[in-house]
């Protein structure tokens, strides 16, 4: 059967096997793993929010579209009553006018 040593045994012996030149060794090459992976995440979050920024441009040119195009549909549903109205008055106007001269 092989035998399990813990991290901090393996570490010593591979000192004692190896030197100060593979602690070393090893101490830099954790070093630029963990700069790759906080770069990485950094980058990772970075994308993130460019994509998100996007969507949201994107959501608020669909609400504004949306919201041109109700203006519009209120401007035309106004004009229509103002129409009625003046119609309307004109009507009214010309029945009076027709009831004073009888």
């Amino acid at each position: 059967m092989t035998e399990r040593n813990s991290l901090a045994q393996e570490v010593g012996a591979a000192v004692r096997d190896h030197g100060i030149t593979a602690a070393i060794t090893a101490l830099i090459g954790g070093t630029i793993a963990l700069l790759a992976a906080v770069s990485r995440r950094a980058f990772t979050n970075d994308a993130m929010l460019a994509r998100l920024d996007r969507e949201l441009l994107a959501e608020r040119d669909r609400v504004d579209r949306q919201r041109a195009e109700d203006r519009k549909g209120d401007a035309d549903r106004l004009e229509r009553i103002e129409t009625d109205i003046r119609a309307m008055r004109d009507l009214m106007f010309e029945a009076f006018q027709r009831g004073r001269t009888d």
